[in-house]
Order: C-alpha cells, then sequence, then structure tokens
C-alpha cells in the first residue's frame, strides 16, 4: 500500500471587501455560446476579480448572486459562472453590484487521489474587522462547474470580530474542496489552509 504524505495548500490569501459598485443607467446581461456577461456602458467594473461573490440588485431578472469567472482589460464587462437572463440596461435605472464575498479556487482533495482516509483540515485566519462567514465546500464531479459543489457541514466559522482564527475536521472523499466566504460586508481575510 502507498501512502502519500499530507499536503498544505493555501485556498485564499490576503482577500479584502471591496466597496460596492452602482451602474448608472443600468447593466447589461447576455448569454452567447456559453458565456454568461454583465456589461456596462461606462461604468468600470476593474475592481472585481475572478472568484469574487456579487450579488446584482436594480434589474428585472437578474437580482442574484454570481460568482466573477473574469474580468474584461477595459473594466466594462465581467463574465460571471452561473446563468444569466438576457436583459437590456434600462437607463432609468441604476443597477447595484455588491461585493458579498469570495470563492476559492478548487484543489484537490482526497478522492482525487483515491485515498481511503478522506480526511481534511482547514484553517481560517482572518482581521478583527471582517464580518461574515466561511465555510468549505466539496464536489464529487471531476470537472466541477458552480451547481457540482455543496457544503460540508461542520466547517462553517462565522466570525464575532473577536477570534481571528479558527480550524475544522472534515472527513469525506471529495475529488474537488474550496473555501466559500458568503455576507461579507467589512474587513479582510489573511488566509485559509488546506491541509489533505
Amino acid at each position: 500500500i502507498t501512502t502519500m504524505a499530507q499536503t498544505s495548500t493555501t485556498l485564499i490569501s490576503q482577500k479584502t471587501h471591496k466597496a460596492d459598485i452602482t451602474v448608472e443607467g443600468g447593466a447589461t446581461f447576455t448569454a452567447i455560446g456559453g458565456e454568461n456577461k454583465i456589461s456596462t456602458v461606462e461604468t468600470s467594473l476593474s475592481n472585481l476579480a475572478q472568484f469574487d461573490l456579487i450579488t446584482i440588485s436594480g434589474t428585472t431578472d437578474n437580482n442574484k448572486t454570481f460568482t466573477v469567472k473574469s474580468v474584461a482589460t477595459d473594466g466594462l464587462s465581467i463574465v460571471v459562472e452561473e446563468l444569466v437572463t438576457a436583459e437590456t440596461r434600462d437607463a432609468s435605472t441604476d443597477t447595484t453590484i455588491d461585493h458579498v464575498g469570495f470563492v476559492s479556487d478548487k484543489q484537490k482533495g482526497d478522492g482525487y487521489f483515491s485515498q481511503p482516509d478522506g480526511v481534511h483540515t482547514v484553517a481560517y485566519k482572518v482581521d478583527t474587522t471582517l464580518t461574515g462567514s466561511i465555510k468549505m465546500q466539496g464536489s464529487l464531479a471531476t470537472t466541477p462547474t458552480e451547481d457540482d459543489f455543496f457544503d460540508i457541514s461542520g466547517t462553517t466559522f462565522t466570525t464575532d470580530q473577536s477570534t481571528t482564527i479558527s480550524s475544522a475536521n472534515f472527513t469525506g472523499n471529495f475529488v474537488w474542496v474550496r473555501a466559500k466566504a458568503t455576507g461579507i460586508t467589512a474587513g479582510s481575510i489573511t488566509n485559509i489552509q488546506l491541509n489533505n
């Protein structure tokens, strides 16, 4: 029997809450060729980055949370992981983009390596001003989409402005794991480490 040494991986390093964005005259939503895009006429979205979680409001059909996949070099559009409903901008209504958290890139779990024990440990380190919660998610899919990730019970750390370090152990033969921070309205994540 071959056993692999434990590995330590940084899931997230230094992520800070970002200012919310008001898109004057609204945003346009398009879904073409599998690409789900949110575009503006002149409001810059360049402050956003891959893996940011944003909540949209002020639209007819797209008031929900999205995961940023990429940001255009001119900063006037983003591509998101989730499906958008085609919608033309309403120049009389502003669209609000609230930054509400982050997900980490997916990392190989024990199931990827066919490891039988499935034991993982995660450590969250945050600053004292962080608001919100952080949890781990897993997937059993080989090439997961957003819909393939599910919350792993017993891994949620809800910040209280006094505890800056928290850890959790979880067991499962997850093919992929990632961290997800939600409800973030202020503060920073210093880092999130995974051992498996």
